[in-house]
């Protein structure tokens, strides 16, 4: 049976002890996103990446989204890192500007498609709970707590662990949802608007002028 609680927006930090230690023992976490509750959990931890797709019915071979905290830890997950990124990085993060990257060769994890796409999304999050706790644990996995295909999970009521054991749960009531991240794929010769989000088509131009649009 998960520990409940509920997140205070005037101390977000409130939990993030207990939610840092699951995660280090190497649980699955419930918290709240803009968007949405979503699955948490050690990035590096390939058991528990692996729970995590199996609460959510992934099929094989879907990769998880990477959260950071701090610009120093895209050096030690991606490489070529283009100065289009960099200033992606800079205009955007944290925030809604999810960036798919080269990830480091020889990393010791498997994001759930054993590292054969050799690419990774990465992304710097707004919301205070979730970066105070990055800043705790260190990069995290992470998808949304809905099932795979299903519409976002807006309060914990629609939550069905289907006899899934996660260790947390962080209660914010019920979620507004607003627009998904931006997605841009970076390569070494092009950078490609994958999907516009909250962040708009003409926002990142001003940043990459020669963004291509798929």
């Amino acid at each position: 049976m998960a520990t409940q609680v509920f997140f205070v927006q005037s101390n977000p930090g409130e939990h993030v002890g207990l939610a840092a230690k699951c995660i280090r023992d190497g649980f699955v976490i419930v918290t709240p996103h803009e968007n949405g509750y979503i699955y948490l959990c050690d990035a590096f931890s390939q058991d528990s990446v692996r729970a995590m797709h199996v609460l959510r019915g992934d099929a094989l071979g879907v990769a998880a989204q990477v959260l950071i905290a701090d610009y120093s830890q895209i050096e030690g997950l991606a490489r070529e890192i283009t100065e289009d990124a960099r200033a992606l990085m800079k205009a955007f993060w944290p925030g809604a500007l999810s960036l798919t990257l080269r990830p480091q060769r020889g990393l010791n994890w498997d994001l759930g498609d054993a590292g054969e796409l050799d690419q990774i999304s990465i992304r710097m999050p707004a919301h205070a709970f979730l970066q105070a706790l990055i800043k705790e644990t260190g990069p995290l996995a992470v998808a949304s707590a809905a099932m795979a295909g299903h519409q976002p999970i807006l309060e914990i009521s629609q939550l069905d662990l289907q006899g899934h054991e996660v260790a947390l749960v962080v209660d914010s009531g019920v979620i507004n949802p607003v627009a998904r991240s931006s997605q841009v794929e970076i390569e070494l010769t092009k950078t490609r608007l994958v999907r516009e989000g909250a962040i708009s088509q003409s926002e990142i131009q001003k940043v990459i002028p020669a963004l291509v649009i798929s």
